[in-house]
Order: structure tokens, then sequence, then C-alpha cells
């Protein structure tokens, strides 16, 4: 099957306090506005004129994932998809103005997508005077949902995602897109909701930077410095301001050779004998990382 999206295009949150959201991810991520008005702000990493739209609310809450496709012409195949595996199209126009073509859609299990032609970018708009740790842009997003396997089926179907590993009990998959990573999106057992988003780093002595920034605001890392078993990547997690794990991954994997590659499956699930399976420098995850849900908001 075709790969019909790249790469997680820009999440948007609900959010109760948005200036001390924007005060942190500015100053500590690196992040700047590129859009302030009375209901929502934008904000970006590199070259996009999104990745993160805030919305103004009285809840904290996951509103939507964004998955940026190659063009108007695969957001066309995917509203094509879409209801043959249950889920029901909310929209058929881009939620971004600075897309030419997107379509939205519910899952059974409550979550809220969107494929959505590439935002508009700029080729040397990620390279500013740097603030913070100066992050890349998003590279991955964990969910959380009720019944992983079938939230998995239905991302392998209408976006042509491909399982890259997964627990041998289902309890957490990782899916590629086309743009080879190990995974764009990890899907998780629990309740409908987000378990963390991801910006990557240039360099692994920005964790050291990171750490430093954050103990200036009477905060330190949830977990890690470390390096995961799946997907190689280097993490390091800690809560923002509105109560979702922001992670930050260095040097995740690349898939090279999709003829042959089989997706892993990890049958070792036996805690804490199996965290050398899970995490490479041998730490194991603390309680609250792995007891960590962030609500999706309702629809409909």
């Amino acid at each position: 099957m075709t790969f019909l999206v790249n790469d997680i295009g820009h999440i948007q949150l609900n959010v109760v306090d948005v200036e001390s959201f924007v005060e942190e991810a500015t100053q500590i991520l690196g992040l700047r506005v590129t859009r302030a008005e009375a209901d929502q702000m934008w904000l970006t990493a590199g070259g996009r004129d999104v990745e993160i739209v805030l919305h103004r609310a009285d809840e904290n809450s996951m509103r939507s994932l964004g998955f940026e496709t190659p063009d108007a012409d695969s957001v066309a195949l995917i509203k094509e998809r879409v209801e043959a595996t249950g889920c029901k199209i909310v929209s058929d126009t881009p939620s971004l103005d600075v897309c030419e073509a997107g379509v939205s859609f519910t899952t059974p299990e409550g979550h809220l997508f969107e494929a959505h032609s590439p935002i508009k970018g700029h080729i040397y708009g990620g390279r500013v005077a740097p603030k913070g740790i100066n992050a890349i842009g998003l590279d991955h997003v964990n969910i959380l949902s009720p019944d992983p396997v079938a939230t998995r089926n239905q991302l392998e179907t209408i976006f042509g995602l491909r399982l890259s590993e997964r627990l041998a009990n289902d309890n957490l998959s990782w899916m590629r897109g086309g743009n080879g990573l190990h995974h764009i999106l990890g899907v998780v057992r629990g309740i409908t909701g987000l378990h963390h988003y991801s910006f990557e780093i240039e360099e692994f002595t920005d964790y050291n930077r990171l750490g430093d920034l954050l103990d200036t605001i009477d905060k330190q890392y949830v977990w890690g410095p470390g390096r995961h078993r799946p997907g190689d990547n280097n993490y390091a997690y800690y809560f923002d301001t509105c109560g979702a794990i922001c992670e930050i991954s260095h040097g995740m994997a690349k898939v090279t050779d999709e003829a042959r590659f089989e997706p892993n499956v990890i049958t070792n699930l036996k805690r804490p004998e199996n965290v050398r399976d899970m995490n490479v420098w041998g730490t194991p995850a603390p309680k609250p990382w792995l007891e960590h849900e962030f609500p999706w908001a309702k629809h409909g």
C-alpha cells in the first residue's frame, strides 16, 4: 500500500492558559509565534507556518491531530477511504488556511484526525536567532486508544501508514509514514487521548541546555535523557504547562528497505525485567509516564 501521508503536520490543543503555554514554548523549546488572535495562537519550530494551534478554552485537552500528505490528490484519496473503516467525515475543507486541501474525520474511539496538503512553509524559515533549545520541528505523536488494534487498522487503511514495531499484546505500536522514520505515530492502549507529542533536536548536547532551562522555571525531566530500543532515538520528557507530556527526540532510525522490512514484535513484556528490550541504556519508565493520560476533546 502506498503511503498517503509523509509525517505529522500539526497538533491542535484546547488550552486554559494560552499565555503560559506560549511563554514556555518560546523560551524553552525556542518555538515562535506566527499568528496571534483572540481565540487562538499559532506556534512553529521550523519552516512551516504552524505546527501547534492553541485554542483558548475552559479545559486542557487534545483537539485534533493533523497528518501532512504530499499533495491535494492524496487528500482526495484519503477522503474516499474514510467511511469504509467506520469513521465519519466531519469536514472536507482544511482547518488551516495555509493548506490547499484537507479532510477531517472522527473515529469510533473518539479521535479527530485530519489529513491535509503541505502547510505553507519557507526553506529558511527555521533559521532564526535561537531561543531555548531551538527545536527543529514535530517528529512524532503518541496517542491513546481503548482499542489500539482498531485504531492501527484505520490508519493503515486510510493513510497507508505501516507498522514498524509492536508489543505482542498490542498495548503499544509504532507506525511510520512516507518520510521513512521508524515512527511518526505511536498507539498506546488507554482512554481516548494524547500520551505525548515530540519535537526533534539537532544535537544530543541540547539535552543539557534543556535540563538547565527547565530548572530555571522549577521543572525537571519526567524521564530521560535515554535511548529507546524501538526507533533507536534518544529521548527526554517533561510536562508542559497544560499537563501534556512533551518529548524531545534525537536521531530516530529510518527504514531504508521497504520491500524487505518486517515489523518487529516485542515478546518480553514483563516489567522491569524487559527494560533493555525497550530502552538501550536500561532506564525503566517511571510511573508518571506510564500512567499519563491527556484527554481528547469530545466531538459531535
